[in-house]
């Protein structure tokens, strides 16, 4: 297997031309990271209309809505391979291809089957875009303020499409069909397939790796995956079925088993395990997890806090969640200057540690009143802010550049798969504590006790587990200096 040693940027000919086409180029990208947090967020407000429109099932609806995800989440880590053997610009230009195509046939769309069709293409598309554009955001730039400066401009851009899409898929729906909002993708995808296209150069082969496609391990890391976010969804919504959801748990552990052994025997593996040994890459990952975990599960806790336990309506919930998007969008400016400040090490497991605050404030303060659920949102997007955009760095500073969309790729896998472990939990910790539905039997005093008790344990266990996360963060990047003076 030919792995690069040293985490070297691409060599001048894999560079912009000029800083011009370089923020060219971020800005496609930013489209790119704006399409993938968008999609999900604003298609959710549309199902209302597409399911009378489309006369689809409570099923249909969520396949709608899992198909983009289970497919995104899936089949990055085989497109993070693909880009570093192939080339992240190639791949990501047949993603854009492939998206503003998949798009556009939602015109077309008359039963829920084809919608689910073109919303599983859509994720296969994401899947494509995903890796490289990070990836390639990282290259753009040889100073390192430069790089945190182009992260976060990409972060922002995400964090934009997650706060507004509520907000501006309603307001689409109130004067347009429901069709518009997937019609949307195709601009997005035109502007950033020429924007890549002209601020970016075809790599060198000596920025890609040589090896052939593990396919044996991308069918059992896919299964993985997919297992692994479709499990906690068993558990939580499927009544009635427990059993099953231990079944999709014990086949996602032998996917999972299956998967290490075929990397540590195969010649030229998918993902080469070493890679987790790097501190910088360890590191990186555990962060990037513990603060996935930590927000998804403070945001599904908050508001069954707000809207079951203190009996808020929906619209005053989203009210009470705007704090943690306040920060999330107006920290932005302020990321680069106390990265500066605290240097990159310092900065990450800081960051990771206001996540862990955060949920530790909530589990043991939220039965009090809403001043707690409020410091807590906005420790957790406070550090997350942060983290969002040194974790990446961190891991594709640690990687062999012929290695970083694959580093990309397990940035994005990492959170996904600790956003559906934080719900699981949380779930199954309500289901357990919980007599009845949460949201159909009536409340009385006894239940909301329970109820109240059980966020308290949930709060508790995520953050135990965020703290494991953030620990081992900060012992592996311990080791940062010393292979980095080796170096």
């Amino acid at each position: 297997m030919t792995i690069d040693s040293r985490p070297e940027l691409p060599s001048i000919a894999t560079k912009p031309r000029n800083l011009r086409d370089a923020w060219l180029a971020l800005a496609a990208l930013s489209a790119v990271f704006l399409f993938e947090m968008l999609d999900n967020s604003i298609v959710n407000v549309a199902l209302p209309s597409i399911g009378r429109d489309l006369h689809a099932s409570t099923i249909d609806l969520q396949w709608v809505a899992g198909a983009y995800s289970l497919f995104f989440g899936g089949l990055m880590l085989l497109f993070g391979s693909v880009a570093d053997r192939f080339g992240r610009r190639r791949v990501m230009l047949f993603g854009l291809a492939l998206l503003a195509l998949a798009s556009a046939t939602t015109a077309l769309v008359t039963t829920p089957a084809e919608l689910i069709a073109v919303r599983a293409v859509m994720g296969i598309a994401a899947a494509m875009t995903t890796p490289g554009s990070m990836a390639l955001a990282f290259r753009l730039f040889d100073d390192e303020a430069l790089r945190i400066r182009a992260m976060t401009v990409i972060s922002t851009a995400g964090l934009v499409g997650l706060a507004v899409g509520p907000t501006a898929g309603g307001m689409i729906l109130a004067v347009a069909p429901w069709q518009i909002l997937l019609l949307i993708n195709v601009p997005i995808a035109v502007v950033a397939f020429i924007g890549i296209r002209v601020g970016i150069s075809v790599e060198s082969r000596d920025d890609l790796h040589a090896d052939h496609i593990d396919l044996a391990g991308a069918v059992l890391g896919t299964l993985t995956v997919v297992g692994a976010l479709v499990t906690p969804t068993v558990f939580v919504h499927v009544t009635g079925a427990t059993w099953a959801g231990w079944v999709a748990a014990v086949m996602t552990v032998a996917g999972g088993v299956a998967f290490v052994v075929r990397e540590r025997v195969a010649s030229q593996p998918l993902l080469d395990l070493r890679l987790f040994l790097r501190p910088l890459v360890a590191s990186g990952l555990a962060y990037k997890a513990a603060s996935g975990l930590a927000v998804a599960g403070l945001s599904y806790m908050a508001t069954l806090q707000l809207q079951f336990a203190w009996g808020w309506s929906p619209a005053l919930a989203a009210v009470g969640m705007l704090p943690q998007v306040v920060v999330l969008l107006a920290s932005g400016r302020l990321v680069g200057p106390f990265v500066k400040w605290a240097g990159l090490t310092r900065a990450a497991w800081m960051s990771a540690a206001a996540v862990v605050a955060g949920l530790a404030v909530f589990a043991a303060g939220s039965r009090f009143g809403y001043a707690f659920v409020f410091v807590a949102l906005v420790l957790v997007a406070a550090g997350m802010r942060v983290v969002g955009v040194v974790a990446g760095n961190n891991v594709l500073t640690g990687l062999p550049a012929n290695r970083s969309s694959v580093g990309a790729a397990l940035v994005d896998t990492s959170s996904e798969l600790a956003n559906g472990v934080g719900i699981a939990a949380v779930g199954t910790i309500l289901a357990a504590r919980v007599s009845g539905s949460v949201a159909t039997t009536s409340w009385s005093a006894v239940r909301l006790a329970e109820f109240q008790d059980a966020i308290t344990i949930a709060g508790v266990t995520l953050t135990a587990v965020a703290t494991v996360l953030v620990g081992f963060g900060i012992i592996r990047s311990r080791h940062t200096s010393v292979v980095r003076h080796a170096r």
